[in-house]
């Protein structure tokens, strides 16, 4: 008995982790006032480390001349110049592409149509239709060329690796543990490391989009397999099928939806990172965003980004119509259209190739310069007439909140700021937390970009608390009321079509270029994924504890915070850690817009061979960051859910 209250007294006198955490942070803003300047590893703008300068001077040894990737990137380079000579770039010793506008529009129509629906059909034609009235066909064909190429890449190496992942528990668990550090990468960390073994161009582009795509593909469809009912699969074994007429006949029919949902995420995922590409000189409407932000150009840049925003819906409309698809034969009736069909795409084919009219967009209606126009009046407009608000909120916030925050982070010793982070993910996360925040903060300190680490940092979690209090909020709301979740559902979804460059735009408008351009950017960009997660999680939770906890006369608010909250926390832990990465990601991608350090740092990296290793070395440290926040955060989240198995086991013994 003795024993029994003894446990039951050091449980009690346990500090909760919230007080621990309090006291952690305590200590090191006193110790800041103590050690300001101290051992804060600063490094200018132009100034390099030795490492940055071996990097620089030896970014041509590893590719260079290597048969190997000589190969490869002369095969990619020839298939995206295919595609462009076939839709996008005069060619053939041809002033026009292969197949026009006329041909384009129709193929694409067509193939909606197919593969979807007539509705999905006439928005995919009037999609394509509205960008070459905006003036920007041909950029537009040359960021469709390179989707498609780097996405049939994608799909050729992720559908057979996810299939193999799928059949094999060795191999879904390898697969897992890469897919995982994959998908908390920032888009701009594929950009650097790849130019070190294929150059800069759009071969390097492609070969970086196609890496960045893959992953959904590659989980969903290992995802999909190992969800088939194992009835199905012994019931056609015992008829006598093989293992490759169990896969053809039975386990890829029946994951058909989901791995239609992953070349989905697939597509998004490599038209996101064909904008960003623009980087490394891949060409099409990336490139127009890219140089209308460089001179701060919002019409222009707002311009391409509508008609990247258009793409992105039809492409993603298409693949979820495909997907929503019955898997069924098609009628009769439905066999005579499609035929029908495919003749009339023919003519348009041929018309295409014939006269000039159908093969170049005609150019004398072109509204872009007028939606240009139109942006550019409202940006000086709203500047005008609430820029005084907007811009009076963002130095409050900056001078109030970022700065002091960002001035803790590289005004403390970094030796200081290391035993405080690997403290607080000791103390949230346990050793599987602490272990992988000593790494990392070590490598962070060897790649020389100490400071530029900790801007980004500071930037990342202001922006990260704002997106979780937001995505509760919303999240709570939309999964306890269905009318709420189904108005805000589509809207949720269009967001995360959209790549990041296009969050960029209207922020540069209303708060011009700064650091919380790129937290405002960040915010609106994590918010959809976070609040989804945590509504699907609130829905989750059983509807009888909820009832109880109802007839028990608890309040709403009681609900809430004590029985749905807690028992949804493992999905809402999931949604800090999603919110986390996104949020990383578009800060980065920020660096354009005067959120500064890593991002501009990889952005400079490519534009000033000097600073080539630097911006190398920047790459690194982004994947760093990237890493120590997403494994802080499962350590915490796997700490939080063993501790009531813990207690209550525990309570059993006694």
């Amino acid at each position: 008995m003795a024993a029994v209250t003894s446990d039951a007294e050091v449980e009690v006198r346990r500090p909760r982790r919230s007080v621990v955490v309090g006291v952690l942070l305590v200590v090191w803003v006193a110790a800041y006032f103590v050690l300001r300047g101290v051992d804060t590893l600063v490094l200018g703008g132009q100034e390099t480390t030795p490492l940055h300068r071996w990097l620089t001077e030896h970014r041509d040894d590893v590719g260079q001349g290597n048969a190997v990737f000589d190969a490869i990137r002369f095969a990619v380079d020839q298939f995206v110049v295919l595609l462009q000579n076939v839709i996008a770039q005069p060619s053939f010793d041809r002033p026009v592409p292969v197949i026009g506008w006329l041909g384009v529009i129709a193929i694409a129509a067509y193939c909606a149509w197919a593969f979807g629906n007539w509705k999905v059909a006439v928005l995919t034609a009037a999609g394509l239709g509205f960008v070459g009235l905006q003036g920007l066909w041909q950029e537009s064909m040359d960021t469709l060329a390179l989707t498609i190429a780097a996405v049939l890449l994608s799909l050729l190496i992720a559908i057979p690796l996810g299939i193999l992942a799928g059949l094999s528990n060795r191999a879904f668990r390898v697969a897992t543990l890469v897919l995982d550090l994959m998908q908390t990468l920032p888009t701009f960390v594929y950009l650097a490391p790849l130019t070190l073994f294929f150059a800069i161009g759009p071969a390097t582009a492609t070969i970086a989009t196609l890496i960045y795509a893959a992953p959904p593909a590659v989980r969903l469809t290992a995802h999909a397999i190992r969800s088939v009912p194992s009835e199905s699969v012994e019931a056609a074994r015992s008829l006598g099928s093989t293992r490759g007429q169990t896969l053809l006949k039975v386990l890829l029919p029946m994951s058909r939806s989901t791995v239609v949902v992953g070349i989905n995420q697939t597509i998004m995922a490599a038209l996101s990172m064909v904008t960003v590409a623009a980087l490394i000189d891949a060409p099409g409407l990336g490139q127009t965003v890219l140089k209308a932000l460089q001179t701060l150009d919002v019409g222009v840049a707002f311009n391409a980004g509508l008609a990247i925003v258009v793409i992105a819906i039809v492409l993603d409309r298409v693949t979820t119509a495909a997907g929503d698809r019955p898997w069924r034969t098609a009628s009769v009736r439905r066999k005579v259209l499609l035929g029908a069909g495919a003749v009339g795409v023919l003519v348009a084919v041929w018309f295409s190739r014939t006269y000039v009219w159908a093969a170049e967009f005609p150019s004398d209606v072109n509204i872009g310069p007028r939606i240009a126009k139109v942006a550019s009046d409202v940006t000086l407009w709203v500047q005008d007439t609430i820029g005084g608000f907007t811009y009076g909120v963002r130095d409050v916030v900056t001078e109030g909140v970022l700065n002091p925050f960002q001035a803790l982070l590289t005004g403390s010793p970094w030796w200081l700021v290391s035993a405080v982070v690997m403290a607080l993910a000791a103390v949230l996360g346990g050793w599987r937390g602490a272990a992988p925040a000593a790494v990392c903060l070590a490598l962070l300190v060897a790649t020389g970009l100490w400071q530029d680490s900790m801007v980004t940092l500071a930037s990342t979690l202001l922006a990260t608390v704002v997106v979780v209090a937001v995505g509760l909020s919303l999240g709570v709301w939309a999964g306890r009321n269905q009318r709420v979740d189904a108005w805000i559902r589509p809207v949720l979804d269009a967001g995360q079509t959209m790549p990041p460059f296009v969050y960029l735009v209207p922020f540069l408008a209303l708060f011009g270029t700064s650091r919380f351009t790129a937290i405002t950017a960040a915010v609106v960009f994590a918010v959809p994924v976070t609040t989804k997660i945590v509504a699907d999680g609130i829905r989750a939770v059983p509807v009888a504890t909820v009832e109880a906890a109802n007839s028990v006369g608890s309040s709403t608010w009681q609900v809430i915070s004590k029985v749905q909250l807690p028992v949804a926390r493992r999905a809402i832990t999931l949604a800090v850690n999603q919110g986390l990465i996104y949020v990383l990601s578009m800060v980065v991608v920020g660096g354009l817009v005067g959120a500064g350090a890593l991002g501009y740092d990889v952005a400079a990296g490519f534009a000033q061979s000097e600073l080539y290793g630097k911006g190398l070395a920047a790459g690194l440290a982004i994947v760093l960051l990237g890493v120590l926040l997403d494994r802080v955060t499962q350590a915490a989240s796997r700490r939080t859910q063993d501790f009531p198995q813990a207690f209550h086991s525990r309570g059993d013994k006694r």
